[in-house]
């Protein structure tokens, strides 16, 4: 089944220039993307390569559930009609052989995004894979148990539900716009049940939070200057009852609140300002099995 939103038509390739205007052209890069199950794992694996090749932004065609022969046929039509590259996770060898024979014919690339990793581990731990689709997604312990972490999170957000702090893994304590909410979703993706407290100024925090287990207790902070950015691009959505929201000197005001509230605790800080939500989940991850590990 192919689905998935289409990126930007056409990207820039300084590689192919007007001969007569010296002007470059402007070209499409096709990029096909095949996956015997959701197609997340291909789809973080491209997103995490396209970030190195500035200004590029191919027609993405995402083919995912591709299971039978039916299927790939359709698939292969979808290439044929527009043909750029191919990457593909399929355990399936029926599968990948008609689709690997089917790009030969086209002369196109046809790139197994897995086969390096899977055969490494074959080789390391003795063992030939099962071949089959969308294991990363079986209904197991390990599944529900992140089903049950969103839902944590979404009940936990913004201070919410204090008086389950103590069912929390991490909480996070922080200024409005310091990633505290995208960063929670983020830990439930990793299976870790996380509540976010908000640093309001003149509001004082919930006193759950000076009762829990302090060592789950994670401060972040961000660089004032930054933090303007952010809340001056909010703002604009926001209105002009927004403008003090996005005052340099309160700003200032609610990150010193912020800064005494973490000596309070006593819990460790995490500085966001040039990291990415995955970067600042495995700092938090990390500090708080830091903590646990040296009580």
């Amino acid at each position: 089944m192919k689905t998935g939103r289409r990126l930007r038509i056409a990207a820039l390739s300084p590689c192919l220039h007007d001969l007569s205007t010296g002007h470059a052209l402007e070209t499409t890069y096709h990029l096909h993307l095949v996956s015997d199950a959701t197609g997340e794992t291909i789809n973080s694996v491209t997103r995490a390569c396209l970030v190195q090749f500035e200004g590029v932004e191919p027609v993405e065609h995402s083919w995912t559930l591709i299971r039978t022969p039916g299927q790939m046929e359709k698939v292969l039509a979808g290439i044929e009609a527009e043909p750029g590259l191919v990457l593909f996770t399929l355990v399936n060898d029926q599968l990948r052989g008609m689709l690997q024979d089917g790009c030969r014919r086209l002369q196109l690339a046809c790139i197994p995004v897995l086969e390096p990793v899977i055969g490494a581990l074959g080789s390391f731990f003795g063992l030939k894979s099962r071949g089959l689709p969308g294991r990363q997604h079986e209904l197991d312990a390990e599944y529900f148990e992140r089903i049950d972490a969103m839902s944590f999170a979404l009940a936990h957000d913004d201070g919410q539900s204090s008086w389950a702090y103590d069912q929390a893994d991490v909480i996070l304590v922080g200024v409005s716009r310091t990633s505290k909410t995208p960063l929670s979703i983020y830990l439930r993706y990793l299976g870790h049940k996380a509540a976010n407290v908000p640093v309001v100024k003149g509001i004082a925090p919930p006193a759950d939070l000076f009762t829990v287990d302090q060592r789950k207790i994670v401060g972040l902070t961000i660089d004032p200057n930054r933090l303007v950015e952010i809340r001056r691009a909010r703002a604009r959505t926001m209105g002009a009852r927004s403008r003090q929201y996005a005052e340099l000197m309160e700003i200032y005001e609610e990150l010193e609140q912020a800064e005494n509230l973490h000596r309070r605790l006593s819990c460790p800080v995490v500085d966001v300002s040039e990291l990415s939500i995955e970067e600042t989940a495995h700092r938090v991850l990390r500090v708080v099995e830091e903590r646990k590990t040296a009580a």
